[in-house]
């Protein structure tokens, strides 16, 4: 493992305890000589203040101190080489493993190289509309094309590969990875899949029709949405295209020794549980 000399703390402002436990690391950290960036949203004295995008550009580690969606907000801004260390305050997270009696031994640990990685495939998505691209985007969990709070798709096509794939009336459209797979597409009847596997899958959102169910495809798959007759007031004009595919790039989470996936599974969903 790479020495770190530059950890960037994200702290989400809102929770006292996070703060407390960000001066704790503060601290630990300035007497072992390691240079502390802190996120900017923070507020919080005693180090450089930096944005999420320059955290992810001069950090060697990320300490994210809040829960999955603090963590998301980071993931989607770093590359492979930056590991997240994700401490959750609140109730335990499929990305945020390790909760707040494990978070400064476990930093001790990733400071002194004693750690291991799961690298999480990403998706880069693409907004077409008249043969111009007008967007990209990068996400870890998934790429959502529904109707938000304005107003409803209903007609919308999927490629795959250039291939025709389906046509859909539906409420929405999810793609996500195996890591998103435990998000919003779970919440729609879309399936758990394991983190470290590299698929991507394809999760209608209340499907019209019975027949049109969640598919999974191989990673390499480039995924073409177009959008077609929709109501009126909606952001997305018909034949505007979203395309999504693998990211380049994956995203490196430190593993917590303490717990597995499995573990994870069986206390956010209470499996085993009477």
């Amino acid at each position: 493992m790479a020495r770190i000399r530059t950890v960037g703390l994200v702290v989400k402002r809102d929770r006292p305890r996070a703060v407390r436990l960000a001066r704790r690391m503060l601290g630990w950290l300035a007497r072992r000589r390691v240079r502390v960036l802190l996120d900017a949203e923070a507020h919080l004295p005693g180090a450089p203040a930096r944005t999420k995008d320059e955290l992810a550009r001069e950090a060697d580690l990320i300490v994210v101190l809040g829960g999955d969606g603090t963590l998301l907000s980071v993931a989607r801004r770093t590359d492979a080489r930056v590991p997240i260390l994700g401490v959750n305050l609140g109730e335990l997270g499929f990305l945020t493993a390790v909760v707040e009696a494990e978070a400064m031994p476990m930093l001790a640990r990733v400071i002194a190289g004693r750690y291991e990685l799961d690298r999480r495939m990403t998706l880069a998505a693409r907004l077409e509309r008249a043969g111009r691209i007008r967007g990209r985007f990068r996400a870890l969990n998934d790429v959502v094309v529904t109707h938000g709070a304005v107003a409803r798709i209903v007609e919308f096509g999927v490629a795959v590969e250039g291939l025709p794939f389906a046509a859909y009336r539906a409420d929405g459209m999810i793609v996500a990875t195996p890591t998103g797979s435990t998000a919003y597409s779970l919440s729609v009847g879309g399936p758990i899949v394991e983190p470290t596997v590299q698929v991507l899958l394809l999760t209608p959102i209340s499907p019209h029709t019975l027949s049109n169910r969640p598919v999974v495809l191989r990673p390499s798959a480039a995924v073409r949405i177009t959008i077609g007759r929709r109501e009126e007031g909606t952001r997305l004009a018909a034949g505007d295209v979203i395309e999504v595919r693998q990211g380049r790039s994956p995203v490196s989470l430190v593993r917590s020794p303490d717990r597995t996936y499995y573990d994870v599974l069986r206390s956010k969903l209470g499996w085993g549980v009477r």
